[in-house]
């Protein structure tokens, strides 16, 4: 099974998102800055790894705090660990323009239409207080 660690970077009541490009899975659509674990890579290592490869930005582990646990089988089957970012250094800024062509901050209540619908599940659940979710099962 594959876990994929996702980061809620917030300001104010806003979140910020980035726009896929040129990727097999969902491209055009927005999502959260993320990736996958290396082998021996240790849950919020990967994140702060990913964060820092696509924003540019940098935390302190101590300040990732676990919000919601999806268990996702769409392709593949995966773990998906959400984490809210307490504090942060930097700006995010598109650090690969080559999967990706805009990041910003929208609004919890007006994400665009076009947002990866597990992601958008996911803050639904955060911002109502499900600690855990199944998406894709049949």
């Amino acid at each position: 099974m594959v876990v994929c660690p996702y980061p809620f970077f917030l300001q104010g009541s806003s979140i910020l998102l980035a726009r896929r490009k040129h990727t097999a899975y969902m491209p055009g659509m927005y999502s959260l800055p993320a990736g996958h674990e290396e082998e021996n890579e240790r849950i919020l290592d990967c994140l702060i790894r990913e964060v820092r490869e696509e924003t540019g930005v940098t935390f302190d582990r101590k300040d990732a705090e676990l919000v919601h646990v999806m268990h996702r089988n769409e392709l593949d089957v995966r773990m998906d660990l959400f984490f809210q970012i307490k504090k942060w250094n930097g700006t995010p800024a598109i650090m690969e323009p080559d999967k990706c062509d805009d990041m910003r901050f929208f609004p919890l209540d007006a994400l665009p239409q076009n947002t990866v619908p597990y992601v958008r599940a996911a803050i639904e659940h955060w911002r109502n207080g499900v600690l855990y979710d199944e998406w894709g099962w049949k």
